[in-house]
């Protein structure tokens, strides 16, 4: 897992926020579902059309997230939460999903699915596709799989 939580080449003007998006989904598959259709919304209101590879490459890590907070992270009555954070300057997106089980953590290594499962392959997506990506937990309630991804216009 990639913890790396600052990022080579950003500089203090790229990381101040210019957009962010937040809200919290039920934890739920039509929730998750609900979190990959806002995200791509959010990021064509942000100017990257439905169509490009950014919104493309957001939506995917967006539903992997979320549908692991369904699957791994669900408590019965609790929510989970999607927040997008947009960086202009580089232009780079944060990607956070905050679910209600931090003591299902992913492990510290990613291990390779056999050939014939049908699950456990949504986080080696994530580690492919973003920059970083990592877990933290900022109460002892909840915690946050986040990624980040750094992308030209397209």
């Amino acid at each position: 897992m990639n913890a790396d939580i600052s990022t080579p080449g950003w500089t203090a003007d790229s990381m101040a926020p210019t957009g962010q998006f937040t809200i919290r989904l039920s934890a739920t598959p039509r929730g998750a579902r609900l979190a990959r259709r806002l995200a791509a919304q959010q990021l064509a209101e942000w100017g990257w059309g439905y169509d490009t590879e950014a919104s493309e490459t957001a939506a995917l890590l967006v539903a992997e997230l979320a549908a692991n907070a369904v699957r791994h992270g669900r408590v019965r009555g609790r929510d989970f939460r999607l927040t997008l954070t947009f960086y202009a300057a580089d232009p780079a997106l944060r990607i956070e999903v905050t679910d209600a089980r931090p003591d299902h953590r992913p492990p510290p290594t990613l291990p390779q699915p056999s050939p014939d499962t049908e699950s456990g392959r949504g986080l080696l997506l994530v580690e492919a596709l973003s920059t970083h990506w990592g877990v933290t937990s900022a109460d002892p309630y909840t915690k946050t799989v986040w990624c980040e991804v750094l992308f030209g216009r397209g």
